[in-house]
């Protein structure tokens, strides 16, 4: 059943009438309202994949954001330079939770703190020699470290920093890889172009550098997954379970000789679309190694990839997969069975980064939840074509949006839950709206795989059925009628 279209129409043009004249026709360019004719053909008719408004609070971050914080930060034995001022080098924490075997500061980087530290010296007379002594500091502190990232900030390009040079010079004093990433956060209109560049920087620097020794018909790499809480981990349980041997896990818990050995696997299987479709098409061409997207958010969707990966390969693997799904369904159903009583019609409003707003549908549909509106921080016209024919006829998809339109559609849809990322989540706390931090999961997962539903379940009815956020309406509704308001 699908929502009403009309009324979702009406609605978004009433939140955006809080706009001046202009801002409001850039905006209206930003939302459509899904018909059955979008859910069939995956017409898009918004605009994506361009600069946000100025003056509007945008979720979105920086290109920056997208090569260290997404793509290379979760390489765990290559230390990653955060090249320029402090400010932005606090994020080179390893902040989004991506999980990691070893122990920090030996063979595992991924959670420290690396960085130039930009002086006003530096931006004058420029940080290529502090560059050279960082990474000499870097090999005599960390022996273990098989390469080093230069990941440059907004000032190392505007002053012209030849962070090239310096990672060629470097490596072969060192003997060993140097990747310089030109990702500087003004690059681009979000994190999205940094993706692109931190992907390049693979494929020009690592890919096909090293050999496995023994290849197999069952060889895949994993890629797009950056284990947040766990989930490459609870996903590879699957693929192995199903006979297939996992060569490279890109990136979280990935290694450098991961990257390098990538190209002999048989299939790659990518999660996040958004950022590494460009690896997977390159591997394609160079290398011709087919690729397919899969979801394993919900056991539904995880169901439909499971016999979807099992499909390319042999009558072997196929009945291993149905074996697989038979042994773990009664345990998904009495997950389904449980907490779906407690969550069924609830409404929920999601604005994830490129992905995850279409990919965790399958797993919100399986509890009886409704998602009634929807869209992506950074995602490109091929996402949202991937997204129109998943999403019920009538629901509200959006990009890009702004801070006061998540509110306003919050509040007239009358939701139940929000997922979206920390930036967002204290505002909905203060609002008395259930909340749950879609990004990093906040501080809990695996969200992946059957392992990772159970706890996805538990997670979203803890959270909608939470008493708290009574006290907190109630509170809110005595101050307002305290102040005669």
């Amino acid at each position: 059943m699908g929502l009403n279209i009309e009324e979702n129409k009406k609605l978004v043009e009433e939140v955006l009438e809080a706009y001046p004249k202009k801002a409001k026709k850039d905006r209206e360019k930003h939302f459509q309202i899904n018909t059955e004719e979008a859910q069939s053909c995956g017409t898009c008719a918004l605009k994506s994949n361009i600069k946000s408004r100025p003056g509007v609070m945008t979720p979105r971050g920086c290109s920056y954001a997208g090569s260290k914080g997404v793509v290379w930060g979760p390489i765990k034995d290559m230390v990653h330079i955060s090249h320029g001022p402090i400010g932005c080098g606090q994020y080179s924490w390893g902040t989004r939770r991506n999980y990691a075997n070893g122990t920090l500061g030996i063979d595992n980087f991924t959670a420290m703190q690396i960085t130039s530290d930009f002086q006003e010296t530096d931006i004058v007379f420029g940080g290529d020699k502090k560059l050279e002594v960082i990474m000499r500091e870097i090999k005599e502190m960390f022996p273990l470290a098989k390469g080093i990232t230069v990941q440059s900030e907004c000032p190392v390009g505007l002053i012209g920093d030849d962070i090239e040079a310096v990672s060629k010079k470097m490596a072969k004093e060192l003997d060993m890889p140097i990747v310089p990433v030109r990702c500087e956060g003004f690059r681009g209109v979000s994190q999205s172009l940094g993706h692109h560049i931190a992907n390049d920087a693979i494929r020009d620097f690592v890919l096909g550098k090293a050999e496995l020794a023994e290849t197999g018909p069952y060889d895949v790499n994993i890629i797009g997954d950056y284990n947040i809480g766990g989930d490459a981990w609870a996903s590879r349980i699957l693929l192995e379970e199903m006979g297939l041997r996992v060569i490279a896990q890109w990136s979280g818990d990935g290694t450098l000789n991961e990257l390098e050995i990538a190209h002999k696997a048989k299939l790659n299987l990518i999660h996040c679309h958004r950022s590494m479709n460009y690896m997977v098409d390159h591997m394609e061409k160079a290398y011709d190694i087919p690729w397919m997207e899969y979801n394993f958010f919900g056991p539904s969707k995880t169901y439909e990839s499971l016999r979807a990966i099992a499909a390319r390969f042999d009558a072997t693997i196929q009945e291993n997969c149905e074996k697989m799904i038979a042994k773990h369904k009664p345990a998904m159903d009495a997950i389904i069975n449980k907490y779906k009583p407690r969550l069924e019609n609830k409404k929920v409003l999601l604005m994830i980064g490129g992905l995850r707003s279409r990919h965790t549908i399958g797993a919100y549909e399986d509890l009886g939840m409704d998602i009634v509106a929807s869209g992506y921080e950074f995602a490109h016209k091929d996402d949202y074509e991937r997204t129109f024919p998943m999403m019920k006829e009538g629901t509200i998809i959006m990009d890009d949006p702004t801070a006061y339109e998540l509110e306003e559609l919050a509040q007239k849809l009358n939701v139940d839950l929000v997922g979206s990322g920390v930036k967002e989540k204290y505002v909905y706390h203060k609002m008395g709206v259930p909340f749950r931090q879609m990004h990093s999961w906040d501080y809990s997962g695996p969200y992946h795989g059957f392992d990772g539903f159970k706890i996805f379940a538990k997670d979203m009815d803890m959270t909608v059925n939470s008493p708290v956020w009574n006290l907190i309406r109630k509170k809110e509704k005595a101050q307002k009628e305290g102040a005669g308001v």
